[in-house]
């Protein structure tokens, strides 16, 4: 590693002229100011569990203004603050670990970084995450971003690495930790630098856009400034559609399939798995927002020119309407088209036919692909009261919750974990699709429950494959309502909460315990609501 002498002159407290050493040109770039030791104090001393509020208020004192303003608008929280997920910086996390030749580097509490080492490698991550510590110390001086510039200096080996991804997590971020002021490349390793608190991304699926559209606005000043690398897998030889959002791997291959006979083809899907497949995804003809909530990658691909298709072609309705969209965008004749949807349409409707769902189904998750999901039950023959998803709403879901909304189907943006359990207890559907705690409650009811994530969003849904692929799953699970109702009797008397479980006396409860927090809860949401009045 090469150390830059800059050379000009300071003034040491005794008056003489010495030299300033550093790493890179960092040193150059004018600061926002900020008082930065008393809110890096503040956030340091409430830590992760100091409340969104605080959090966000030592943020924005510490000159993280523009970045809380750009992630209210790109992912709005109402009418809810915040809904119930893991912390969103793992969506980010997987994006960066996703991909060849790219390392990352975390800054934030030592708890935070554990947990999200933990769920990466339970997820299959395969490769070692980078973490630089900080105390009270570091994080008051600066010395933590000096630290975290000297390890992306120690990381960046162009033989091995494209980029290096550095992510503050709350308390950095809360502290005002400027990773723009990180060199853009050292030693030709591109630096990504991106802020994932809690407080400012609602969920871990949008996390994947914050650093998704990081990249693309990287690739994409790369590709205005000259020349770029072509793609390991080359440039195709038509006019490809940019998919936008993590999918089940054959779904590319299934809409490559439809879209060949009007002359265009698959490109690639962002997220990318390696750098190089940036430019050939932003040198598309149009972008097909298959997840609607990346709004900053989308930015991005506006930006650059590209026009973008909402939807998705899932089931038929779905797959008509998103190859017509598809034909406008590239400005391709009525019959064209229709060659495409005669060619794909016949076989959904047919996988359609042969895979019936029929039972009440209601529908919750974080992923961003609920709509879809949704569509394709109903297509099925399912009856769909409710669909809660965790994502906001946005211009390129409208398609689907209308056609959602014209079938009796209440659609919920930005739904909270109380919600879809209220819609799953007043309907009582013959089968709970949802998050981990819904699943739970659900089967504590007896209702037969899937997680969304790990066995349905996990699987095609795109074509005649997507047609045909969630019945054999669905059915079995709503064909379990005696085997649930059994076990539930079983259970019976055992307990639930904190009192679950199998006891040689009688539980301990404790009711005046509980009554005494109860009146101090109710004593601080008073003075909370008062010190709003004044």
């Amino acid at each position: 590693m090469t150390t830059l002498e800059r050379h000009n002159l300071a003034s040491g407290a005794d008056g003489k002229q010495g030299y300033e050493v550093g790493y890179d040109a960092s040193g150059a770039v004018i600061v926002t100011e900020a008082d930065a030791p008393d809110v890096k104090a503040t956030a340091l001393a409430g830590g992760c569990s100091a409340g969104a509020e605080t959090m966000q208020a030592a943020a924005r004192r510490a000159g993280a203004l523009e970045i809380l303003d750009q992630y209210a608008a790109d992912y709005p929280a109402g009418p809810h603050d915040k809904p119930q997920s893991m912390c969103p910086a793992f969506g980010s996390l997987r994006v960066g670990l996703r991909m060849k030749r790219v390392a990352t580097l975390l800054s934030g509490s030592a708890c935070c970084v554990y947990g999200l080492s933990f769920v990466s490698h339970f997820y299959g991550a395969r490769r070692s995450v980078g973490y630089v510590p900080f105390d009270s110390e570091t994080l008051v001086t600066g010395k933590l971003f000096e630290d975290i510039r000297a390890a992306a200096h120690d990381m960046a080996d162009p033989a091995q690495l494209d980029a290096i991804v550095v992510t503050n997590l709350c308390v950095p971020t809360a502290s005002g930790v400027p990773l723009r002021l990180l060199p853009p490349e050292i030693d030709g390793v591109r630096i990504i630098g991106i802020d994932v608190p809690g407080f400012g991304v609602p969920t871990h699926a949008e996390a994947k856009d914050v650093l998704a559209g990081a990249m693309l606005n990287y690739a994409r000043s790369e590709a205005e400034a000259g020349p770029v690398q072509r793609p390991a897998s080359g440039k195709s030889d038509r006019p490809t559609v940019t998919l936008l959002g993590e999918m089940f791997p054959a779904d590319p291959m299934m809409i490559g399939a439809m879209l060949a006979p009007m002359g265009l083809a698959a490109g690639p899907v962002v997220p990318c798995r390696e750098w190089r497949e940036l430019y050939a995804a932003l040198d598309c003809g149009a972008v097909a927002a298959i997840h609607p909530f990346y709004t900053a990658s989308i930015r991005e691909f506006q930006a650059a020119g590209r026009p973008v298709i909402g939807s998705a072609p899932v089931g038929h309705d779905g797959t008509a309407e998103w190859l017509a969209c598809v034909g406008e965008a590239f400005g391709l004749p009525a019959e064209k088209v229709a060659v495409a949807q005669n060619a794909v349409l016949p076989g959904i409707r047919d996988a359609l036919a042969g895979a019936p769902i029929t039972g009440t189904i209601t529908l919750s998750g974080y992923e961003g692909s609920e709509l879809l999901v949704a569509r394709l039950l109903i297509e099925s023959g399912a009856d769909v009261p409710y669909v809660g998803t965790a994502c906001p709403k946005t211009p390129w879901s409208a398609a689907d919750a209308d056609w959602l909304r014209s079938r009796g189907v209440t659609v919920k943006y930005r739904a909270s974990l109380e919600e879809d359990c209220a819609a799953m207890e007043a309907v009582r559907p013959d089968l709970a699709i949802g998050t981990t705690p819904v699943v739970q409650k659900a089967k504590e009811l007896g209702i037969p429950a899937l997680y969304f994530t790990n066995l349905i969003s996990a699987r095609p849904l795109m074509g005649a494959a997507g047609a045909g692929s969630l019945a054999e799953v669905i059915n079995a699970a709503i064909g379990n309502r005696a085997r649930m109702a059994e076990m539930r009797e079983f259970f019976d008397g055992v307990g639930g909460g904190d009192t679950a479980g199998i006891w040689e006396a009688a539980p301990n409860v404790q009711p005046q315990f509980r009554a005494l927090n109860a009146k101090k809860l109710a004593k601080a949401a008073r003075a909370a609501q008062a010190e709003q009045m004044i």
